[in-house]
């Protein structure tokens, strides 16, 4: 073997490494939106299944009517 084709092999190497460095890196910064993704889906699944199983449960959004009068003793408004 002459100098040369030592070089090539070790530049081949190199890049082999670098490559594989390179797409582990990108393989590594996805994974915290693939957890984020998937805690959501699971979370979803929950509250479907939670949602089949209980009665449903009034928005918390939604306006609710005025308390009615406690009934009583009392008169009526007199009307103007």
């Amino acid at each position: 073997m002459d100098g040369t084709a030592i070089t090539i092999i070790i530049l081949a190497i190199a890049g082999v490494v670098t490559l594989t460095i390179y797409v582990l890196k990108g393989v590594l910064d996805q994974l915290p939106d693939l957890f984020e993704s998937a805690r959501k889906a699971r979370e979803a699944w929950e509250q479907l299944t939670k949602r089949n199983d209980e009665p449903p449960q009034p928005d918390e959004t939604e306006e609710h009517p005025p308390p009615a009068p406690p009934a009583g003793d009392q008169e009526p408004p007199a009307a103007a």
